[in-house]
């Protein structure tokens, strides 16, 4: 058989598999398998993947629940769109909506203590990315994204897009602050 010329009967599948290549297939078929049952391994142990929860919402309603955090919890703003600092208790939800080409609220978080992060889209697809932590986490639209999370050093992170929105996507970007008590 070549794979130049056609080959001689139309039923190609009986021709026998020659040695080598039967060799590749069967190294092809054992990694593969390696690498299925490593993803697994490298979640639990590894700790290489969050653990999040997801729930529907709608833009309305999460933007009523990040606002009441604001209300409560606004420390000062900043940026020249005077953006609110807020920084909720220990322990406590915390929400940060993505939309067109910003990030609101900024956080204050206190170092040490645990977070529920609660993340949703207004518009489009948008990326959580925080630097130089190297988290990263889709934001979509329609979806709270939940994940616990524990700041341990105090700091002034980045928190960037990292899913191309649009025009604007390399303005979306914004502060995490992490102080110690």
């Amino acid at each position: 058989m070549s794979a130049i010329l056609p080959p001689e009967s139309r039923v190609w599948w009986k021709q026998p598999v020659d040695r080598v290549e039967g060799m590749w297939i069967a190294l092809a078929l054992i990694w593969s398998l390696i690498m299925f049952f490593m993803m697994p391994y490298w979640h639990v142990f590894g700790k290489q993947n969050l653990s999040n929860e997801a729930y529907r919402t709608t833009p309305e309603a999460f933007s009523a629940k990040a606002q009441a955090m604001v209300d409560q919890y606004t420390v000062r703003t900043e940026t020249e769109q005077k953006i609110p600092v807020v920084r909720p208790p220990a322990g406590s939800d915390v929400y940060l909506i993505s939309r067109l080409w910003q990030w609101w609220p900024i956080l204050e978080l206190e170092a040490g203590k645990s977070y529920r992060l609660h993340l949703t889209s207004m518009d489009y697809l948008h990326s959580f990315s925080l630097q130089p932590e190297n988290l990263n986490l889709q934001v979509i639209p329609g979806y709270e994204g939940v994940v616990t999370i524990t700041p341990t050093r105090a700091g002034k992170y980045s928190v960037v897009c990292n899913e191309y929105c649009g025009l604007g996507h390399h303005t979306m970007v914004s502060s995490l602050y992490v102080v110690n008590k």
